[in-house]
Protein backbone atom coordinates (compact mmCIF):
# COMPACT_ATOMS: atom_id res chain seq x y z
CA UNK A 1 0.00 0.00 0.00
CA UNK A 2 1.26 3.28 -0.98
CA UNK A 3 -0.22 7.12 -0.53
CA UNK A 4 -0.03 8.82 -3.40
CA UNK A 5 -0.90 12.64 -4.33
CA UNK A 6 -3.59 13.66 -6.82
CA UNK A 7 -4.40 17.32 -7.81
CA UNK A 8 -7.04 18.71 -9.61
CA UNK A 9 -6.82 21.35 -12.37
CA UNK A 10 -9.54 23.94 -13.64
CA UNK A 11 -9.76 22.61 -17.45
CA UNK A 12 -5.66 22.70 -17.86
CA UNK A 13 -5.00 19.55 -16.61
CA UNK A 14 -3.27 18.09 -19.75
CA UNK A 15 -1.15 20.95 -20.08
CA UNK A 16 -0.07 20.77 -16.51
CA UNK A 17 0.27 16.70 -16.85
CA UNK A 18 2.80 17.70 -20.46
CA UNK A 19 5.30 20.48 -18.60
CA UNK A 20 5.73 18.17 -15.48
CA UNK A 21 6.61 15.07 -18.04
CA UNK A 22 8.61 17.58 -19.59
CA UNK A 23 9.66 18.96 -16.59
CA UNK A 24 11.14 15.58 -15.00
CA UNK A 25 11.95 13.80 -17.75
CA UNK A 26 9.24 11.23 -17.15
CA UNK A 27 6.65 9.03 -19.72
CA UNK A 28 3.00 10.62 -20.17
CA UNK A 29 0.83 8.36 -19.17
CA UNK A 30 -3.00 6.74 -20.68
CA UNK A 31 -5.37 9.53 -20.38
CA UNK A 32 -8.78 8.90 -19.16
CA UNK A 33 -11.54 11.19 -20.20
CA UNK A 34 -15.05 12.14 -18.20
CA UNK A 35 -16.40 11.08 -21.77
CA UNK A 36 -14.78 7.92 -21.42
CA UNK A 37 -17.49 7.25 -18.74
CA UNK A 38 -20.08 4.83 -19.01
CA UNK A 39 -23.47 6.93 -19.59
CA UNK A 40 -25.44 7.25 -16.50
CA UNK A 41 -28.85 8.13 -17.04
CA UNK A 42 -28.98 9.65 -13.42
CA UNK A 43 -26.20 12.19 -14.41
CA UNK A 44 -25.78 13.77 -17.60
CA UNK A 45 -22.35 14.66 -18.48
CA UNK A 46 -22.20 18.91 -19.86
CA UNK A 47 -20.62 18.28 -23.52
CA UNK A 48 -17.69 20.63 -22.22
CA UNK A 49 -17.25 18.36 -19.80
CA UNK A 50 -16.41 15.17 -22.03
CA UNK A 51 -12.96 15.92 -22.97
CA UNK A 52 -11.95 17.22 -19.99
CA UNK A 53 -9.12 14.72 -17.91
CA UNK A 54 -11.04 12.36 -15.64
CA UNK A 55 -7.47 10.86 -14.44
CA UNK A 56 -3.95 10.11 -15.71
CA UNK A 57 -0.62 9.97 -14.00
CA UNK A 58 3.31 10.40 -13.96
CA UNK A 59 5.83 8.19 -12.51
CA UNK A 60 8.20 10.36 -10.80
CA UNK A 61 11.34 9.45 -8.71
CA UNK A 62 10.04 6.23 -7.70
CA UNK A 63 6.02 8.17 -6.71
CA UNK A 64 3.25 8.87 -8.80
CA UNK A 65 1.42 11.92 -8.99
CA UNK A 66 -2.32 11.60 -10.42
CA UNK A 67 -3.47 14.57 -12.04
CA UNK A 68 -8.15 15.57 -12.71
CA UNK A 69 -9.59 18.23 -13.83
CA UNK A 70 -12.72 19.03 -11.75
CA UNK A 71 -16.06 18.92 -13.73
CA UNK A 72 -17.74 22.06 -15.00
CA UNK A 73 -19.16 24.40 -11.95
CA UNK A 74 -17.51 21.99 -9.20
CA UNK A 75 -15.96 23.54 -6.79
CA UNK A 76 -12.09 24.83 -7.57
CA UNK A 77 -10.16 26.79 -5.39
CA UNK A 78 -6.44 26.81 -6.31
CA UNK A 79 -3.94 25.78 -3.54
CA UNK A 80 -6.72 23.61 -1.59
CA UNK A 81 -6.79 21.13 -5.12
CA UNK A 82 -4.71 18.39 -3.63
CA UNK A 83 -6.05 15.35 -1.70
CA UNK A 84 -4.00 12.38 -0.99
CA UNK A 85 -4.82 8.53 -2.20
CA UNK A 86 -4.68 5.10 -0.36
CA UNK A 87 -4.21 2.25 -2.55
CA UNK A 88 -4.96 -0.97 -1.00
CA UNK A 89 -5.96 -4.84 -2.03
CA UNK A 90 -7.93 -5.22 1.12
CA UNK A 91 -11.66 -4.03 0.78
CA UNK A 92 -12.15 -4.19 4.54
CA UNK A 93 -9.08 -2.12 5.66
CA UNK A 94 -10.10 0.43 3.00
CA UNK A 95 -13.42 0.57 4.52
CA UNK A 96 -11.95 0.92 8.02
CA UNK A 97 -10.02 4.03 7.04
CA UNK A 98 -12.78 5.36 5.27
CA UNK A 99 -14.63 4.76 8.44
CA UNK A 100 -12.43 6.24 10.62
CA UNK A 101 -11.92 9.71 8.34
CA UNK A 102 -15.01 10.41 7.95
CA UNK A 103 -15.60 11.13 11.66
CA UNK A 104 -15.89 14.77 11.74
CA UNK A 105 -15.53 14.97 8.34
CA UNK A 106 -17.83 15.34 4.78
CA UNK A 107 -18.28 12.42 2.50
CA UNK A 108 -17.96 13.62 -0.78
CA UNK A 109 -18.34 10.18 -2.40
CA UNK A 110 -19.41 7.33 -0.14
CA UNK A 111 -17.67 3.72 -0.81
CA UNK A 112 -18.90 1.64 -3.66
CA UNK A 113 -17.80 -0.22 -6.80
CA UNK A 114 -16.91 1.98 -9.92
CA UNK A 115 -16.14 0.75 -12.90
CA UNK A 116 -12.35 1.71 -12.65
CA UNK A 117 -12.27 -0.12 -8.83
CA UNK A 118 -14.49 -2.79 -6.58
CA UNK A 119 -14.27 -0.38 -3.82
CA UNK A 120 -13.51 3.35 -3.80
CA UNK A 121 -14.49 6.53 -1.96
CA UNK A 122 -14.16 9.97 -1.67
CA UNK A 123 -13.79 12.31 2.52
CA UNK A 124 -12.62 15.39 3.49
CA UNK A 125 -11.55 14.66 6.78
CA UNK A 126 -12.34 16.95 9.79
CA UNK A 127 -8.92 18.95 8.94
CA UNK A 128 -10.07 19.14 5.73
CA UNK A 129 -7.78 16.80 4.42
CA UNK A 130 -9.29 15.39 1.21
CA UNK A 131 -8.61 11.52 1.19
CA UNK A 132 -9.56 9.21 -1.77
CA UNK A 133 -9.39 5.34 -1.15
CA UNK A 134 -9.11 2.71 -3.55
CA UNK A 135 -9.03 -0.61 -4.11
CA UNK A 136 -6.84 -2.34 -6.60
CA UNK A 137 -6.22 -5.65 -7.61
CA UNK A 138 -1.96 -6.72 -7.53
CA UNK A 139 -2.59 -9.57 -10.04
Amino acid sequence: MAIETYINFNGNCREAVEFYAEVFGVDKQPVMTFGDNPPNPKFTLPEEAKDLVMHTYLDIKGGRLMFSDVLPGSSFIEGNNISLVVNSSDVEELKSFFAKLKEGGTIIMDMQETFWSKCYGMVNDKFGIGWQLSHYDPS
